[in-house]
């Protein structure tokens, strides 16, 4: 794996410096090539000796592994712009990644939870549990309501809530700065938050930490692993059964949008997709869910059992 570790970093440094991509996906790619080298390791394989026969039985024994279909085609992605930059460079002769085929990649549905499962996970969160109770609500109520993603809910400043026209001024993927609209009971949690709660969290902390909205118990911004605690820890309490985490609030608000008859591309907006194509997989879920109430309830909906 020695043999690997200086190219990786070499190729990581080169994705941050030339390619500009985010660290949580440079990160995946460590993880990838590093599960790569380790085999390679173990097959007495170095990077100049790797050939395509080498890599396609890697893909196999991926596949026989149990991993996902998708992480099976991240991986040879991740093999063949790692094997491209090998071969750019003249550390490799050629490139053995250059035809090895990714597999056809199959559209997974989002997870989404009923209105009544929501309202059940709001509702079991009790705002007169200040603070916590009620910070955990106001964001509750906001993911849903506003379907923010939580990198710009934790991002979220005081200064880009709208309480007269009720909205939020947002900065997503891409530094693009979107406006979303703040619905009557989000805005009622927050401002019993803001009012009631986050000076309690705050307390003597007066650093730059307090220029965001949501803020832990020791008065510094919330990460994101800390949202995703809340939210699962609330769900139990809550006694839901459901799978439930932050993105599939976001993907309920979607989803309900559409099933109340919004327009694609308002949700698209909202949602600050740059593409529609990224917003239509919520018709897909809108299809499987009218699909299956026609089985349910229509007499000659089931399929024939004979």
């Amino acid at each position: 794996m020695a043999a690997y570790a200086a190219l990786i970093e070499q190729f990581l440094l080169y994705l941050a410096a030339e390619r500009g991509l985010s660290n949580n996906y440079r990160l995946s790619i460590r993880r990838s090539l590093s599960r790569f080298a380790a085999w390679c390791e173990a097959k007495g394989l170095n990077p100049q000796n790797v050939e395509e026969a080498h890599l396609a039985q890697y893909q196999r024994e991926l596949r026989s592994s149990g991993a996902a279909a998708s992480s099976c085609r991240v991986a040879v992605v991740h093999l063949r712009i790692f094997f491209k930059y090998l071969a750019a460079r003249k550390i490799v002769g050629s490139n053995p990644a250059e035809l090895l085929q990714a597999g056809k990649m199959t559209q997974q549905l989002p997870d989404t939870l009923t209105a009544d499962t929501v309202q059940k996970l709001l509702e079991s969160v009790s705002p007169a549990e200040v603070p916590l109770g009620t910070r955990d609500r106001a964001i509750l109520e906001l993911l849903y309501s506003s379907g923010l993603r939580v990198s710009e809910l934790i991002n979220l400043r005081p200064e880009n809530i709208d309480w007269e026209e009720h909205f939020l001024r947002v900065t997503g993927k891409g530094s693009k700065t979107r406006y979303v609209p703040l619905g009557g009971m989000a805005a009622k949690a927050l401002v019993c938050y803001m009012q009631h709660a986050r000076g309690k969290l705050l307390g003597e902390k007066r650093g730059s930490q307090s220029s965001v909205v949501f803020l832990s118990n020791r008065g510094s911004r919330l990460t994101r692993e800390r949202i995703r605690q809340i939210i699962i820890e609330r769900a139990r309490k809550a006694g839901l059964n459901d799978k439930v985490y932050p993105h599939i609030m976001r993907h309920s608000f979607a989803t309900h949008l559409l099933e109340n008859g919004a327009d694609l591309r308002v949700i698209q907006d909202m949602l600050g997709h740059s593409n529609l194509a990224t917003t239509q997989i919520y018709t897909h879920v809108e299809q499987k869910r009218l699909l299956s109430l026609h089985r349910h309830f229509h007499p000659r909906g089931k399929k024939d059992e004979s």
